[in-house]
C-alpha cells in the first residue's frame, strides 16, 4: 500500500457496513477498529477484518486496557492486544487516559484519574509496559469527564505533555472530548487547545455528543450516537489550519446510520485536511 493512503480522512469499522465496504470499496483513507472486538481466536469478526485489511490500512484502538488504574492494567489484556496488532499491522494504535477496572472487576466506562504525579508516574510505568511489549509507539486519547478531583497538580494538557516527553508515546486529540470536557467543567476550549501538545499528536478523533438537561442545568455525554457538532467541527478546522493536517477518524459507535450518512462525514472532514494546505506525512 501507498503511504498517502494512511493520510486522510476515515472511519470506524463497522458491521452494519460491512457487504457495502466489500462490494463498493468507498474511497475513505482508512478503517479504525477497537481492539476488544478481535481478541477471539477467530470466526466471522476477523474473516471480516481480514478482507477489509487487504484494500485499506488499519487503525486499532483500545477501549479498556485500564491504563490509569491503581491495580494495574487488566491481567491478561495486553497479551490479548499484542495479538491483534501482530495479526493486523495496524499504522496506528491507540489507548485512553482513563481505567476500568478495580480488583478484577471490569466498570464498563472509561473512568477519569487525577492529575497528579502519582498518577502520571503510574500511567507512564504502564505506557512504557506496553510499548515495550507491543514494540511499538502507541497514542494516548485525552478523555472526556464529568467530574474533577480535589488536589489536582497540574492541568490535563501539561499531563498529558509530560507524558509524551517521559515515555515517546505519541497523542490522540479528540476534539470532541475536548468540547464535552470544556462545557462540563465551564472553560474555553480554544484556551485548552491552544495549550495542547499538538508537536506529539498523531491522530485526530472527531465524534458526535449528547446534551441533557435538567433544572436549568445541562450535562454533555461523550456518546458517539449522532452526527458530529458544529462546534466540533469549528474547532477541528481551526486547529488543522494552525498546526497541520493528521489523520482523522469519525467515530460513530451507537445508533449506527447508513453508509452514505458516515461517508458524508468523512468527506467533510477530508474537505476540510485539503483545505488546510496538504496533508501532513510525518503523521503516517
Amino acid at each position: 500500500m501507498k503511504a498517502d493512503r494512511l493520510l486522510g480522512a476515515g472511519a470506524g469499522l463497522k458491521p452494519e457496513h460491512q457487504r457495502h465496504i466489500l462490494d463498493a470499496r468507498p474511497d475513505v483513507g482508512w478503517f479504525e477498529v477497537h481492539a476488544e472486538n478481535y481478541m477471539g481466536a477467530g470466526g466471522p469478526p476477523h474473516h471480516f477484518l481480514e478482507r477489509v485489511r487487504a484494500l485499506y490500512p488499519l487503525s486499532v484502538h483500545g477501549v479498556g486496557l485500564s491504563i490509569g488504574s491503581a491495580g494495574g492494567m487488566a491481567p491478561g489484556h495486553l497479551a490479548r492486544l499484542k495479538a491483534v496488532v501482530d495479526r493486523y499491522q495496524p499504522f496506528l494504535v491507540s489507548e485512553h487516559l482513563a481505567w476500568s477496572t478495580h480488583d478484577g472487576v471490569f466498570m464498563n466506562d472509561l473512568l477519569a484519574l487525577p492529575y497528579t504525579e502519582a498518577a502520571l508516574s503510574l500511567v507512564t510505568r504502564h505506557v512504557d509496559e506496553v510499548q515495550t511489549v507491543l514494540g511499538r509507539r502507541i497514542l494516548i486519547e485525552n478523555p472526556s469527564t464529568y467530574l474533577r478531583f480535589d488536589g489536582e497538580e497540574m492541568p490535563e494538557t501539561d499531563f498529558l505533555r509530560t507524558l509524551a516527553r517521559r515515555t515517546g508515546c505519541g497523542l490522540l486529540l479528540d476534539i470532541n472530548n475536548v468540547v464535552v470536557s470544556a462545557a462540563n467543567h465551564d472553560f474555553d476550549p480554544h484556551a485548552y487547545l491552544d495549550s495542547f501538545p499538538h508537536e506529539h499528536v498523531g491522530e485526530i478523533h472527531l465524534a458526535g455528543h449528547t446534551v441533557l438537561g435538567c433544572d436549568g442545568e445541562t450535562l454533555r455525554i461523550d456518546t458517539h450516537d449522532r452526527a458530529v457538532s458544529p462546534e466540533v467541527w469549528s474547532l477541528f478546522s481551526d486547529v488543522i489550519a494552525r498546526r497541520g493536517a493528521h489523520p482523522t477518524l469519525i467515530e460513530w459507535d451507537s445508533d449506527v446510520p447508513a453508509w452514505r450518512v458516515l461517508e458524508s462525514e468523512v468527506r467533510q472532514a477530508q474537505s476540510i485536511l485539503r483545505t488546510a494546505g496538504g496533508l501532513d506525512a510525518r503523521a503516517a
